[in-house]
């Protein structure tokens, strides 16, 4: 017996990361999460969004108006990607010294700005002057792809410093800073690869024909599909995490019961008082 499934592996990721979206959320915000990392709730609930307006928007309206709204929502999460990044950080690294933080975070900010102004290519500086609709959708376009590259460049840089001093901070392995860490700097470089990956390929592939074209396409897709498994497992990997307590931590159930006094003891001292 043989199964015939109408769903292309587009339509099945999209699906798979949208549920893991809602699921996120929903664990974020019943196990209390959300006080402690509000701008990775902010950046789920915007990513939540951005899959279902790019679902519901293409093909329905005009082509500039869904690329403009997708623009603007892209651009926006590249910001709150870095407040990300910033926040978990702050937190993974509370027992430094605010001179130590202040010199990491410079040298890895400037690390990554290097990174990603060598890594081209870059529009003419024209673009960044056009004030026509099509010149701040083309600037909207620039600043939400190279913010998303550096915000997977300071996920990556920031998995390296709590996977060599975070211990010594405070960071532990199963704290919630050291896991949501882990999973920006996959996710990161998952992109990172991906986007390197293609880039080689795109430059170096000599073209001869449409069988060849086509199977470049496939290729390109299938490396950008593995980096949407890579993020669907970051995901789950958050779920998994952020469900559970980190050690030392007492639920409110326990603490409840700790407090409460034993039954036989509270009965001596009510036959002592007869």
């Amino acid at each position: 017996m043989s199964f015939h499934f109408d769903f292309s592996a587009t339509q099945i990721l999209w699906t798979l990361t949208f549920a893991a979206h809602l699921v996120l959320l929903v664990v974020v915000l019943g196990r209390d999460r959300a006080r402690r990392f509000a701008f990775l709730f902010t950046s789920i609930v915007l990513s939540t969004l951005i899959l279902l307006v790019t679902r519901l928007l293409y093909g329905r309206m005009a082509p500039i108006v869904s690329s403009a709204v997708f623009l603007i929502l892209s651009t926006l999460a590249a910001v709150i990607g870095i407040l990300v990044v910033v926040e978990v950080a702050r937190r993974a690294f509370a027992g430094a010294a605010r001179r130590t933080w202040l010199i990491c975070t410079i040298l890895a900010l400037f690390l990554a700005t290097v990174v990603l102004v060598l890594w081209g290519p870059w529009p003419a500086w024209s673009t960044f002057k056009d004030t026509s609709l099509l010149g701040i959708l083309r600037m909207l376009q620039v600043v939400s792809d190279k913010g998303s590259v550096l915000v997977s460049l300071l996920g990556i840089e920031l998995g390296l410093l709590v996977a060599l001093y975070g211990r010594r901070f405070g960071a532990g392995w199963q704290t919630h800073p050291q896991q949501v860490i882990i999973g920006l700097s996959a996710a990161g470089l998952a992109q990172i690869a991906s986007r390197a990956l293609w880039q080689f390929i795109a430059t170096h592939a000599v073209i001869h024909s449409q069988t060849e074209y086509e199977r470049a396409i496939d290729l390109r897709d299938r490396i950008f599909h593995g980096n949407s498994t890579v993020y669907l497992c970051v995901l789950v990997w958050w779920i998994v995490w952020l469900w559970r307590d980190e050690p030392g931590t007492v639920v409110p159930a326990e603490v409840a019961a700790q407090d409460a006094p034993d039954e036989p003891a509270a009965e001596q001292t009510e036959s002592s008082a007869e």
